[in-house]
């Protein structure tokens, strides 16, 4: 595993790859957390695909600015940071409200996008409020693993409260549900059996709503499933990129400098 840091807007974006077979996957983490969460998976699928796991601007090991970036803002800083590795275009793969950060990046810059794989995709019009969350994330607590639970406040303490409050404020205004319809590039929606966080009825209009969506189920995996089940959404991710190529699409890109 290599870490590579590239600067943008300067300052440094911190990242995690595993080389292997293109197109390149780029994992984005949920909100106020970072790329810890897909660790597990980095290593999952790195032998079978080249993956990477990026902190956005402010959270991880990432540097960022005063204040809080906006989801629009977050978007175009993931665009940046693949051009400052000399990626042209990957597979982007978003966990909760990475979820709504690829989605928008890939239909602002649907060049930059091979595909996408949306995992616990957040926030639906049922739960647009701070309570509401909070009480999904109450009862999704106990289906994730004991470990999480740490990874999280250490997330937390490096972004600082004003960044974690933000992301979450961008997570709740965001309306996805108006733009995936206009996601072209086809998309893979995986859900946890037991994610409290995303309905399976949500997930099904998710996949309804975008032009070329298909949709799994993870057993025995909370809203977390990159971490809980990351050998499954490995292959889960291989097979639906396999099944692309087969296709036609998506093909290998160039790679990233040095």
């Amino acid at each position: 595993m290599q870490r590579i840091t590239a600067e943008v807007a300067g300052r440094p974006m911190v990242a995690w790859r595993i080389p292997g077979p293109r197109p390149p996957v780029v994992c984005v983490h949920g909100a106020g957390v970072s790329s810890r969460e897909f660790l597990p998976f980095l290593k999952a699928l790195g032998s079978r695909r080249e993956t990477w796991t990026v902190d956005l601007p402010g959270f991880g090991a990432s540097d960022g600015p005063p204040e809080p970036l906006g989801l629009r803002a977050l978007a175009d800083a993931l665009i940046d940071w693949l051009t400052a590795v000399d990626l042209e275009q990957a597979v982007f793969l978003g966990g909760s409200f990475g979820c709504q950060v690829v989605v928008d990046a890939a239909l602002r810059h649907p060049d930059r996008a091979a595909a996408l794989v949306l995992v616990g995709p957040t926030v639906d019009a049922d739960a647009r409020s701070f309570v509401r969350q909070v009480l999904r994330w109450m009862r999704n607590a106990p289906h994730e693993r004991p470990s999480m639970a740490a990874l999280n406040l250490a997330d937390y303490r490096d972004a600082g409260s004003r960044r974690v409050a933000g992301a979450f404020r961008e997570a709740l205004r965001d309306r996805i549900e108006d733009k995936l319809p206009h996601v072209v590039k086809p998309t893979l929606v995986v859900r946890g059996a037991q994610d409290r966080m995303v309905p399976q009825e949500w997930a099904e209009q998710v996949v309804r709503l975008l032009p070329a969506g298909r949709l799994a189920v993870v057993e025995d995996s909370g809203h977390m499933v990159a971490y809980r089940q990351a050998p499954v959404l490995a292959g889960l991710v291989a097979d639906f990129l396999a099944h692309q190529e087969a296709a036609g699409r998506p093909g290998p890109q160039r790679g990233p400098r040095g």
